[in-house]
């Protein structure tokens, strides 16, 4: 299973932009986009390309998600469970 990560643009150089998520920040290819994207956009980034445009809202609802997820996976590790 893939999991592409809602990041922020908050710098874009040509076919390349620089995201924040969580806090880090990397470099990503825009290559893939079908549509424009502008700083301060929310893109899903995939093994290093923005592959879709989201809103904000849905940005923000992923990445509720995805701590929640990481909170029951660390709760079920403290029990002693497996995966």
């Amino acid at each position: 299973m893939c999991l592409a990560i809602p990041s922020k643009i908050i710098n874009i150089n040509e076919l390349m932009a620089t995201v924040d998520v969580y806090g880090a920040r990397r470099d990503i290819s825009l290559m893939l986009m079908p549509e424009e994207v502008s700083t301060g956009d929310y893109v899903l980034v995939h093994a290093g390309f923005a592959i879709q445009k989201v809103s904000e809202e849905v940005a923000q609802e992923a990445h509720r998600l995805i701590r929640e997820m990481a909170l029951k996976l660390q709760e079920a590790e403290e029990m002693g469970e497996d995966f």
